[in-house]
């Protein structure tokens, strides 16, 4: 009885720290959107923990309860998101039939992270140097198996071409997707998406080389 009574209170307690736990992760979650935000328009040295705070509806010092200090804020932000870029493409590759639908997906889906993190984007451009060297490096790290993952698509695609070529297209392709939706800001976004879906593709194809 007295160990029914203890797993009982257990699990009120487990159920019971949810939304705590839920909670103190949708305020790290909107810290980090807030940063990105503030950190395109301004730059990592235009921000203070007391903006972070403010444009996440909390006070400066409640940062401190998610982040020890504002690079770490970077950190989380650009390491967060260059996990989720190999995380997803993984994820693409894997669902695949074959070569070209791997390499179709991971156009879409790199696409559509342009398209929805332009200020994670400019964010990671501008500021990449003011992470803390192990974050700098863990986002490096990240990039380079990224770009390893579309040069082993490609290889499949176009298996006689050879792989630095493919990794010369696969950064072209990037800095094509991720530049493009900060200058066609006002333009209908389904335009955007398909026009950068069909010139990507078209700059990962060899047979795109001028005669």
């Amino acid at each position: 009885m007295a160990e029914t009574v203890e797993r009982d209170a257990e699990s009120t307690g487990a159920a019971a720290a949810t939304p705590r736990s839920r909670a103190k992760a949708d305020r790290r979650d909107a810290l980090l959107s807030a940063a990105a935000g503030l950190f395109a328009r301004s730059g990592f040295n235009g921000v203070s923990i007391e903006d972070l705070g403010a444009a996440a509806g909390v006070s400066g010092p409640a940062v401190y309860r998610h982040f020890s200090g504002k690079q770490a804020v970077l950190g989380a932000l650009l390491v967060g998101v260059s996990e989720d870029l190999l995380v997803g493409g993984r994820a693409v590759v894997d669902e695949a039939t074959d070569a070209a639908s791997a390499l179709a997906g991971l156009v879409r889906f790199h696409v559509d992270f342009a398209l929805s993190n332009r200020d994670v984007i400019r964010v990671q451009d501008r500021d990449l140097d003011h992470l803390l060297k192990a974050d700098r490096h863990r986002v490096r790290a990240l990039q380079r198996s990224y770009v390893e993952l579309w040069v082993e698509v490609l290889g499949r695609a176009h298996p006689t071409v050879d792989a630095a070529e493919l990794r010369i297209r696969a950064h072209a392709t990037f800095g094509l997707i991720n530049s493009t939706p900060h200058s066609a800001a006002s333009s209908p976004p389904a335009l955007v998406r398909a026009l950068l879906e069909e010139m990507a593709l078209a700059a990962l194809s060899p047979a795109a080389r001028a005669q």
